[in-house]
């Protein structure tokens, strides 16, 4: 046992270290490393610790309400950006719905990635928890770390946008990358899309990734889903098959997988597993959540022409379901080898009917993608606005996106005089602040000379 456990080991380590292909003990020549950080944020050379006399002046940024922050950018050169990590103060669910990460390419007008902070770093349904796997991680479920390459050959572009009603407080990031690399003709531009789904549509499958065209490579996908518990109970709802549309596939997929946990690398149903490339983080049997990512390093999945990516809703009924669905009323479509062209509800008085079979689901869905095109650019469907994407987030209430609490308490004391802090501008701050001073001091000193004549 101590010798196969010793071979797992050695193996695991091996891979990890195939993952980033290349010569650790090799500089390549005319390559720099950059790191843009608040103490550095566009790299510059002699240009980091500046603020506070070198003393950790600047270690973290506020994000106010609608405000866009580029956190690093270069033009006019080659690179790629090989780790990016990220913390914030009171690190929430609403959070991690409410920031939206864009990243642009080679001076592109649109960004190849717009999605959620959150679903990007594989953090479905707000949910913090702490896992590994090949291309994101969060050792402890308090920060986000990603290791995607991603080349760019003119230059980059990362931004953070609050989408939200109140500031996102101290946000630490490191965004590490190298110039003057020289990247391949054939090198592939990556991209991320998120799409949600609340509820899915009966007997539709739920698009992982709408229509892109182009060459490239699919490279994974990260989802949060809740299931609905007032029409199927405790019911297990993921029987459902992945499905690849490559290459102009049309009613019929290429690729077609067996199941939801076959397809992240289980087996009838799941538990909370973190693996090299796939995994479920959230596997909540009581509230019926689930969390999970599968990612395809080993087992590429490449288009020429376009692709397409769905993945079905299906679940099993046994004999407690069949009762559940009687006692309250509840019409379901069959799935399955018996599933019929049109959608009839099943009759459970037929003495014929078999005591475990399949089913159309009606759940809520939610998905960040990740993938490599051969554009700096794509034309998918637009990101829903915060209003939409904090219903992906289970029970929440919308009044928690102008909740407060959360900020630091300097903060919270300027909004309780000041509600439309978020519409100041900077100098008009200073300008406040210099008039508050000079206010203040006229104030102090009557209030001194008040004293003395008592």
């Amino acid at each position: 046992m101590v010798a196969q456990k010793v071979d797992h080991i050695k193996t695991k380590n091996r891979g990890r270290r195939n993952l980033h292909n290349q010569e650790w003990y090799i500089a390549p020549k005319g390559v720099r490393t950059k790191w843009a950080s608040p103490e550095n944020m566009r790299g510059k050379k002699g240009g980091g610790g500046k603020a506070g006399y070198g003393r950790k002046g600047l270690a973290y940024l506020f994000i106010r309400p609608g405000e866009r922050i580029t956190l690093a950018e270069e033009t006019g050169v080659s690179g790629m950006i090989r780790r990016i990590w990220m913390t914030l103060h009171g690190l929430c669910p609403r959070l991690l719905k409410q920031l939206r990460l864009e990243m642009y390419w080679d001076g592109a007008e649109k960004p190849a990635v717009n999605v959620p902070l959150g679903d990007f770093f594989c953090m479905g349904l707000g949910r913090l928890t702490a896992f590994e796997n090949a291309c994101f991680s969060s050792p402890e479920g308090r920060s986000m770390n990603c290791f995607i390459p991603m080349p760019f050959r003119t230059g980059m572009r990362v931004d953070i946008i609050n989408d939200g009603f109140t500031t996102a407080n101290m946000l630490y990031y490191d965004i590490d990358y190298t110039v003057g690399d020289n990247i391949p003709k054939d090198a592939l531009y990556f991209h991320a899309w998120y799409n949600q789904e609340l509820p899915t549509t009966l007997r539709k499958d739920y698009t992982i990734l709408s229509k892109v065209e182009g060459r490239g490579r699919f490279l994974g996908a990260s989802f949060g889903v809740f299931m609905d518990k007032v029409k199927y109970g405790f019911s297990w709802g993921g029987e459902g098959e992945v499905k690849f549309y490559i290459d102009d596939d049309h009613e019929y997929p290429t690729l077609c997988g067996t199941g939801t946990e076959d397809y992240v690398g289980t087996g009838w149903c799941q538990g909370l597993y973190s693996h090299l490339y796939q995994g479920f983080t959230v596997a909540d049997e009581q509230e019926m959540h689930l969390c999970f990512h599968r990612f395809h390093i080993p087992d590429p999945i490449y288009f020429e022409k376009n692709i397409r990516v769905t993945i079905q809703q299906i679940g099993s009924w046994n004999p407690n379901l069949i009762k559940f669905f009687r006692e309250n009323g509840i019409s379901i479509v069959r799935a399955g080898a018996f599933a019929e062209e049109e959608m009839k509800p099943v009759d459970f008085s037929r003495e014929d009917l078999p005591a475990f079979d399949l089913f159309e689901r009606s759940d809520y869905w939610t998905s960040c993608c990740y993938f490599y095109l051969d554009k700096p650019q794509n034309e998918l469907p637009a990101i829903t606005d915060v209003l939409e994407r904090v219903k992906s987030i289970p029970d929440f209430d919308e009044k928690e996106l102008y909740d407060m609490n959360n900020e630091l308490p300097e903060l919270r004391i300027i909004r309780k005089y000041l509600a439309n802090y978020q519409d100041i501008s900077l100098e008009e701050l200073k300008q406040l602040k210099k008039a508050l001073e000079a206010v203040i001091m006229v104030l102090t000193n009557q209030e001194n000379a008040m004293k003395k004549d008592e």
